[in-house]
């Protein structure tokens, strides 16, 4: 399940990316506008990338606060793209949501498999 989380996180950047830097007319629109498509887009690649990997989850947000930098910089070069700093905080702020929401998972997710371990274990004698 590991494999799987983390190549859909990867697979997922990499769209995300292309919808940043590739040509505008080829990017997906939707009926949330540019800040909408934005926050659910790195939602989606915080929750994902901190599900791939729980271990590390601090030094990954972290750096995808970084490189969302990067990405947004990027746009410069970019033809009919533009940087913004509106964007870079939306983005940046959804991801670490991604994150946040991802550790509220695991510790759900923990805690209820504690509890059912505990009760399935019966009285104690």
């Amino acid at each position: 399940m590991s494999l799987f989380i983390r190549t859909f996180a990867w697979l997922l950047a990499a769209a995300v990316t292309f919808a940043t830097l590739g040509p505008p007319g080829l990017r997906p629109h939707s009926t949330l506008g540019q800040d909408g498509e934005h926050a659910l887009a790195f939602i989606m690649v915080g929750l994902a990338f901190g599900l791939a990997y729980p271990r590390r989850r601090l030094l990954i947000a972290a750096a995808a606060v970084i490189l969302i930098g990067v990405l947004e910089l990027m746009q410069f070069w970019a033809p009919g793209r533009h940087a913004r700093l509106e964007d870079y905080l939306v983005d940046a702020a959804t991801a670490c949501l991604g994150f946040a929401l991802a550790a509220t998972a695991d510790r759900l997710l923990s805690r209820f498999c504690t509890s059912s371990a505990v009760a399935s274990e019966g009285p104690a004698e």
